[in-house]
């Protein structure tokens, strides 16, 4: 079964296609990644395995368009990998925010696509472009099936104690404000991959996993289920970020948007997108960047190394205290499986939690599923390679052979 997965941004689409011989049992055919969505300069970079890459410029005003040309590119017959649109057997949709309506992947239908609407104003940045494509998919595929998997799903088991804010209950009722989380699928994938790898019954074992990207979440995992996470009513919450501040105060906000004279919406850019390692540093949103600065010696490029690092570590152990105990803590996303000296300052210091951790192993990680702590170490540390193209395939590829039987 092959299987087109598309992550819509609001001016891009990442795309990979995914053959499946079974569950376990798969290839990937080809991925590629179309930016600049909405412009006459548009790309398209296509990759295939054991194939050089392709690279091409044109305009691409819309998301329609855009899945045009990547099918375009599927079906070259040089550079693709597919001989007809009859080849795709379903598309699987990464779509952002769910709300309480999704606790799992859904076909796509009218219902499925009012809900997520519904949704858009919880996802002001994200649903929509979900949408676009879905619907671009439909209007050139409408005989083939597809499935949405949402971020927010994983979290729904979250307890309303952990995801209330203290704010007047009413805000909960109208307009929905709770924390909901997201980085569902990774964090899901990777634990499930390394208790599998581990040879544990993820139902008996209590994870903390760590995604640590441009943007990062923590999530606190009882018997295979999300019991907390950082991120909350939206991406902001949690910790620092590459260009999101994270938790603070919130009158702060209030104060700087009366001392700068700035409206909601100029105050919510600052807050997603001129601060965190950004807007800390001064130099850069990247991890490598600061990294780099620190190194030669740049004050605030190491404060701000420190203070990433000490809010990670600092819901590490709370969420120990929520589970009481742990098992295994996990390090995925770009930052957590190749940045050593991230994971080295925040996982050091934890000997109290039973984690002793192997300097050697942590500087040398190469390959997946790689065990960074010592021996005696009662708790483990893993770095595990995130894969939530692969989940979402696996879910469509269940919900569609579901509804063919």
């Amino acid at each position: 079964m092959n299987i087109l997965v598309l992550n819509c941004g609001s001016s891009s689409i990442k795309y990979q296609v995914l053959d499946f011989k079974g569950e376990t049992e798969f290839s990937l055919l080809a991925k590629g990644l179309v930016e600049r969505v909405g412009s006459d300069n548009a790309t398209i970079t296509h990759k295939v395995p054991s194939r050089e890459d392709v690279f091409r410029e044109l305009p691409i005003h819309d998301h329609s368009k855009g899945i045009s040309v990547v099918l375009e590119m599927l079906l070259d017959p040089e550079k693709g990998v597919l001989k007809s649109l009859e080849d795709i057997d379903a598309v699987g949709h990464r779509v952002a925010h769910g709300g309480e309506y999704f606790s799992s992947a859904a076909l796509v239908n009218e219902d499925t696509i009012a809900k997520i609407e519904k949704c858009c104003a919880l996802a002001p940045l994200h649903n929509p472009a979900s949408l676009l494509g879905i619907r671009a998919a439909a209007e050139l595929m409408p005989q083939i099936p597809q499935v949405t998997v949402f971020d927010t799903s994983f979290h729904q088991t979250i307890p309303d104690y952990a995801y209330m804010y203290a704010l007047p209950y009413e805000y909960y009722e109208k307009y929905g404000v709770r924390r909901y989380g997201f980085h569902g699928t990774s964090h899901n994938f990777v634990a499930g991959k390394a208790c599998d790898a581990l040879g544990w019954n993820i139902k008996d074992k209590k994870i903390i996993t760590c995604h640590l990207g441009n943007g990062s979440s923590i999530t606190a995992i009882k018997g295979g289920k999300s019991i907390d996470t950082s991120m909350g009513f939206t991406p902001l919450e949690g910790v620092t970020m590459g260009t999101r501040c994270g938790n603070i105060d919130p009158s702060v906000v209030t104060f700087i948007m009366e001392q700068e004279h700035l409206n909601p919406y100029e105050m919510d850019s600052v807050m997603n997108k001129k601060s965190g390692l950004l807007g800390l540093s001064g130099i850069s949103a990247d991890n490598r960047d600061v990294e780099g600065a620190a190194a030669k010696g740049d004050k605030r490029a190491e404060l701000t190394h420190l203070k990433r690092c000490y809010d990670i570590k600092k819901y590490i152990g709370a969420y120990a205290a929520v589970l009481n105990g742990v098992d295994l803590i996990i390090m995925t996303g770009g930052i957590g499986e190749n940045a050593r000296n991230v994971r080295r300052e925040v996982l050091s210091g934890l000997e109290y939690l039973g984690l002793e951790l192997d300097l050697y192993r942590n500087d040398h990680v190469d390959g997946d599923n790689w065990i960074i702590s010592t021996e005696n170490s009662r708790v483990k540390a893993m770095v595990v390679c995130t894969n939530e193209e692969l989940v979402i395939a696996r879910d469509t590829m269940e919900l569609v052979s579901r509804k063919k039987k």
